[in-house]
């Protein structure tokens, strides 16, 4: 069973940031080469590279 992130996002740039909106702590992440994707720890927001 696979879960959708609640929200994706595309981005040109490996390291991206999240505030949840407001709702949480800006935390910085950084997009691995293998995967192409990252997740926020807090509110699960997935952020995608572009290819």
């Amino acid at each position: 069973m696979v879960i959708e992130a609640p929200e994706t996002v595309e981005t040109e740039k490996k390291q991206v940031c999240c505030d949840g909106g407001g709702e949480h702590p800006r935390v910085w992440l950084t997009i691995p080469d293998d995967t192409g994707w990252v997740e926020c720890n807090y509110c699960d927001k997935r952020f995608v590279l572009k290819k």
